[in-house]
């Protein structure tokens, strides 16, 4: 998978017929990463993180931005595994993990930025971790370490409109500089959505819960219901939501965009703007 999306309404074109045909016994295929069911991901190998195994999610050969879920080994321990021109994001779904002298468990966040990734890392009972790199910012005001466990954050009402109802959030990193976000997304039971599009890159990832969403191809709605573990990564412009977008048992999405989020209500399902 790669996060180089910038010919997406051409790529849109030529793979609509595959988005449309889908299989109905499992995700329909789009052309972008979407409906992923990240435990049917490959095993890979993450460079500077040697013994851990890991389901890519995304990644760019160019910059060194990528994104994995990555099962951490009892008794491992290494380092944060960036190049100084990278910083690390990391989301503790389960186990326990160590950064340098903080102890994060499942809920446990951290953002390490460019220049002080060499940081101890280790864990002896194992863990399971969303890791991301990214390149440096120039714009970004963050430059220290950042850590904190989502579990002590209270929920709060949306900044942006998201066209529905039945959301809150707790807001991870938002750096006012480069707009750069994380954060968690609660839908709860029968929360709704209007069809809408981002004109950032979003990027996202169930944590519990089952949630419907769909995505706008060409005029024709695509959906599907994300168990734990499913993942999406939609370029800017692409349309979602609708109808269809709800969840009856509720839902919590981690969630990550690379700059000032802009959401854009559309009537209806309809081909993506040029």
């Amino acid at each position: 998978m790669t996060d180089e999306l910038t010919n997406f309404p051409t790529r849109w074109k030529t793979l609509l017929f595959l988005g449309l045909s889908g299989c109905a016994s499992g995700p329909p295929t789009v052309p972008y990463p979407a409906f992923i069911v990240v435990d049917e991901l490959p095993d890979a190998f993450v460079a500077g993180l040697p013994g851990v195994r890991a389901k890519q999610l995304t990644g760019d050969s160019h910059t060194g931005r990528s994104g994995s879920r990555i099962q951490i080994p009892a008794d491992w321990e290494f380092s944060t595994g960036a190049s100084p021109g990278l910083s690390v994001e990391i989301f503790v779904l389960a186990g326990e993990l160590h950064l340098g002298e903080f102890s994060l468990t499942a809920g446990g966040y951290a953002y390490v930025p460019p220049g002080s990734t060499g940081l101890p890392m280790r864990s002896e009972s194992g863990a399971t971790v969303l890791y991301f790199l990214d390149p440096a910012n120039e714009r970004a005001v963050i430059q220290t370490l950042l850590i904190t466990n989502s579990n002590l954050l209270k929920w709060e009402s949306p900044i942006f409109e998201f066209g529905g109802n039945g959301s809150l959030v707790k807001e991870l990193r938002a750096d006012p500089g480069s707009g750069t976000a994380t954060w968690l997304l609660e839908l709860q039971p029968g929360a709704t959505q209007t069809w809408q599009y981002s004109l950032q890159t979003l990027e996202g990832y169930l944590l519990s819960g089952k949630a419907v969403d769909a995505e706008c191809l060409a005029g024709e709605s695509v959906a599907y219901e994300y168990s734990p573990g499913g993942y999406f990564h939609r370029p800017p412009g692409a349309i979602h939501g609708g109808p269809e977008a709800t969840t009856e048992s509720g839902a919590v999405w981690f969630l990550r965009s690379p700059g000032s989020d802009q959401i854009e209500i559309v009537q209806g399902c309809s081909p993506v703007p040029e």
